[in-house]
């Protein structure tokens, strides 16, 4: 069925829990109780696609209406208006919310960066004279999100391997635009992750030049399943249930890409290659894999100050 998420802005620095849109529809399990899960349907957020197609929120107890589709900036709304219960968003996000008083706090993870299966690129023209951070001074670069991971990482790489980023412009734009803006000349490189950078590199006219996230660091959490404060307090067992429902799938979909795949095909509508580099789930959330992301966001400027990462995860 549809669901009417009113799609409007919740905060500037909050509108882009994670990247993504299309309609949202919604289907049902039948075990008790009920939760209102929503997803954006990409790679670092497919983890709630996989226990509810898998049955792990079954096994776990628990009713699950998955929501699929929106915006980061729908998600936070209904989130904290009630509407949804538990959403998926990107760390950045929810720790600007938290910086701002709106009270977030995560349960869970989704997906995680790791540098040793890179799955976002920055991209340029294939037959253009980027070749290393240092030529991206003066240049502009397509983001999903200003001001949220994707220019965060695309700064700390420049700024670790040689560039500037003080002298960089940031533009926002899905993926399906990145390829034609590079090749148009209406930017000059493009941040993007998978499934879309498969999608992208398979048109012969982009390469990468590097992997922005490990600017960042070499293993810390993208992505985490949010809910309010009081949800917390009031559903602690609830809250615990699905926490347990995602740490298994989390182990489970690290382990069985070619089943992932097809779920993150159904859901995203993108082709996926079982072959390509894949995100890592996490089984729980870890303060040591957030801080790099908050330091980060601290650093340029997106933060006001760097914070305690437990501070946003539920006790």
């Amino acid at each position: 069925m549809i669901v009417p998420m009113k799609r409007r802005v919740f905060f500037g620095g909050v509108a882009a829990l994670t990247a993504g849109g299309g309609p949202l529809r919604a289907v049902a399990q039948t075990t008790a109780p009920k939760l209102r899960v929503a997803m954006i349907p990409i790679d670092v957020g497919a983890a709630s696609a996989y226990a509810y197609d898998m049955g792990f929120f079954a096994k776990h107890g628990l009713d699950v209406e998955l929501i699929v589709g929106g915006t980061g900036a729908t998600v936070a709304a209904a989130v904290a208006g009630g509407s949804i219960d538990v959403g998926d968003g990107n760390t950045a996000a929810v720790a600007t919310a938290h910086e701002r008083g709106v009270p977030f706090l995560l349960v869970a993870p989704s997906g995680a960066w790791s540098s040793k299966e890179p799955t976002g690129g920055l991209l340029v023209a294939k037959s253009g004279p980027i070749q290393a951070a240092k030529d991206l001074n003066g240049k502009t670069i397509g983001v999903t999100i200003v001001r949220g991971i994707s220019e965060i990482a695309v700064r700390a790489w420049t700024d670790k391997y040689g560039g500037d980023s003080r002298a960089m412009k940031f533009v926002e734009m899905p993926y399906g635009e990145m390829g034609n803006a590079i090749s148009a000349g209406r930017i000059d490189g493009a941040n993007a992750e998978e499934p879309s950078l498969s999608a992208l590199l398979s048109s012969g006219l982009l390469r990468s030049i590097g992997a922005p996230n490990d600017g960042i660091g070499p293993n810390w959490i993208e992505g985490g399943f949010f809910c309010t404060v009081d949800f917390v307090k009031n559903q602690r067992d609830v809250v615990r249930r699905f926490a347990d429902a995602i740490a298994e799938t989390n182990a489970w979909a690290n382990g069985n890409h070619e089943m992932t795949s097809k779920i993150l095909e159904k859901y995203s509508k993108t082709p996926v290659n079982p072959a390509m580099k894949r995100m890592f789930f996490p089984s729980r959330l870890r303060a040591d894999e957030l801080q790099p992301l908050i330091d980060a966001a601290a650093k340029y400027g997106v933060l006001q100050a760097p914070f305690p990462a437990r501070d946003i995860i539920a006790g």
